[in-house]
């Protein structure tokens, strides 16, 4: 009999998982445990106005509401597999969505940004256990034939929620309040909550360790916290001429580097890095930080392009956006029924060069596009991403056995998080380098004496003139007036070369999925256990 007809086969009872009869309510319970993670992580960008008044904070003090939950994100990402081999799977699960639901609360009750940074550190501690340990639930829990319908619904989620939580929490703090972005998610916490306490159960294949790696813990959170800060606040304190910057460098690499050695030469890692030396492995954590990068930088300069360059609304930008979200929803569920039946890497590359075109068509986005104008492409980028998303995951954990799976989705998920953070940073130094660039070439084709640029500059001022503003007012509105149309027709250059060049990015990631392997019948948790 061949592996393709023994991969097409009914699995066999004594095979599954104890929890494999209630496996789509435990899909569903992971997945909503996972989206409020994701939520949490944009929702709160488009309320940060509100807030700074609030709290009566400045806009660099209010941004640590957002870095510190990533920051404390991102540092337990990594060591989800060990945490949850530790304290078992369920009470692991369960007790990080309790900590997140009442750190929630907690967000919405401060009364000082002290308050909010504080409660939000703890929530961004509870949330990040959520993604890495539901992927690798979903693997053990669903039989190998069955991965395509698990990954489809976690998946709607992972690439759903990043594009959805500016449009929702703008909807939310304009309809209530902006504590209200955190009571939101209280019901919802609850009920993923009582679902995981009665339907999830604690791995078979995990292997408690009696110590901690405390050195290996403060090294990770050290070396990861600092990483993620850097790429956060780097932009805004200008990168290498900040000394903050500098220090933050200095210690992320230090930090790293020492924990990697210890990791290397400790009988107990905290991380087992030694599942890189797996060939598959590390290309697929490669590609997923390829993924990240262009996924999050692209999420994050397309409302700003709309609402920057176009003047749309929050909830405006999201009705642009959502029907490449329902795409890539579409595009998954779809492929959860050709999973394990198609090489994925012949899935994989299509929805890389797609992406890639459909870059290409936001490329020649203007200042006059309108809504016909954004579907198609948008649509065409939805379809890419759910191509990428479901094949990439189960390829890149293909050969590992099942002992090793929590440990691998931690990572893989964490350098996917890098990927995304890094692609918001190289996207918001690109679309300020790229405007002042353009603006710099726009002026030189502006000389001060040219006929249609008096005449312009003196039909604005006759208009101002009309509404009441004094002869000197009026040049001086004037002149700005048309320096604010200079600044915009450059800033519409700079996002049409930074979409091209995140399609370029993604390109990268083509011969490195055509390396990976595949054989038909082997996948997550195939490696043998």
């Amino acid at each position: 009999m061949s592996a393709t007809a023994v991969a097409g086969a009914k699995p066999v009872v004594r095979d599954l998982d104890p929890s494999y009869p209630y496996r789509w309510i435990i899909a569903i319970t992971v997945t909503l445990a996972s989206i409020l993670e994701i939520l949490d992580t944009s929702i709160v960008n488009v309320a940060i106005p509100h807030m700074m008044g609030s709290l009566g904070a400045t806009l660099d003090q209010i941004t640590w509401v957002s870095t510190g939950y990533i920051v404390a994100n991102v540092i337990v990402l990594p060591v989800t597999g060990w945490m949850s081999a530790y304290f078992g799977r369920r009470r692991y699960f369960a007790g990080s969505i309790a900590v997140f639901t009442i750190a929630s609360i907690l967000c919405g009750n401060a009364h000082s940004l002290t308050e909010l940074v504080i409660f939000r550190i703890i929530q961004g501690l509870g949330g990040g256990a959520l993604l890495s340990t539901a992927q690798a639930t979903l693997y053990e829990v669903f039989p190998p034939e069955e991965y395509g319908g698990a990954m489809a619904i976690f998946g709607l989620g992972v690439m759903v929620g990043p594009t959805l939580g500016p449009t929702l929490g703008g909807w939310i703090t304009d309809t209530w309040s902006w504590p209200w972005i955190f009571y939101i998610n209280v019901p919802f916490g609850a009920l993923a909550f009582v679902l995981s306490l009665a339907y999830i159960q604690d791995s078979r294949w995990a292997k408690r360790v009696a110590s901690v790696d405390w050195t290996g813990l403060i090294l990770l959170a050290v070396g990861i916290g600092t990483l993620q800060t850097l790429l956060e606040r780097g932009e805004r304190l200008d990168w290498f001429d900040s000394q903050e910057i500098v220090f933050y460098t200095l210690t992320s690499g230090l930090s790293l580097i020492a924990f990697v050695w210890h990791e290397l030469h400790t009988e107990h890692p905290v991380i087992d890095l030694r599942i890189l030396k797996n060939r598959q492995f590390a290309i697929g954590c490669i590609c997923g930080m390829i993924l990240g990068l262009c996924l999050y930088a692209t999420v994050f300069v397309l409302p700003v392009y709309l609402q920057q360059s176009l003047g749309y609304t929050a909830n405006q930008t999201g009705m642009v956006i959502l029907p490449g979200a329902l795409a890539s929803a579409f595009t998954m569920a779809l492929m959860a029924r050709t999973l394990g039946r198609i090489d994925g890497r012949m899935i994989a590359v299509p929805g890389a060069i797609m992406f890639s075109f459909a870059m290409w068509q936001w490329s020649n986005f203007t200042l006059q596009s309108g809504q016909d104008d954004f579907f198609w492409p948008l649509i065409v980028r939805g379809v890419a991403l759910g191509l990428v998303f479901i094949p990439l995951n189960n390829l890149a954990v293909a050969e590992l056995p099942m002992t090793q799976i929590g440990a691998a989705t931690g990572m893989y998920n964490l350098m996917r998080q890098l990927g995304g953070s890094i692609g918001i940073a190289l996207s918001a130094n690109a679309v300020t380098r790229f405007t002042a660039e353009a603006r710099a070439a726009l002026v030189t084709h502006i000389p001060a004496g040219d006929p249609g640029v008096l005449a312009r500059l003196e039909g604005i001022a006759q208009n101002l003139m009309s509404h009441g503003a004094t002869p000197g007012a009026a040049r001086a509105g004037a002149l700005g007036s048309l320096s604010r149309e200079v600044t915009r027709q450059a800033s519409m250059l700079a996002f049409e070369k930074v979409f091209l060049l995140f399609g370029v990015v993604f390109l990268l990631a083509v011969p490195l999925i055509m390396s990976l392997r595949y054989r038909p019948g082997l996948r997550a948790g195939g490696g043998g256990h």
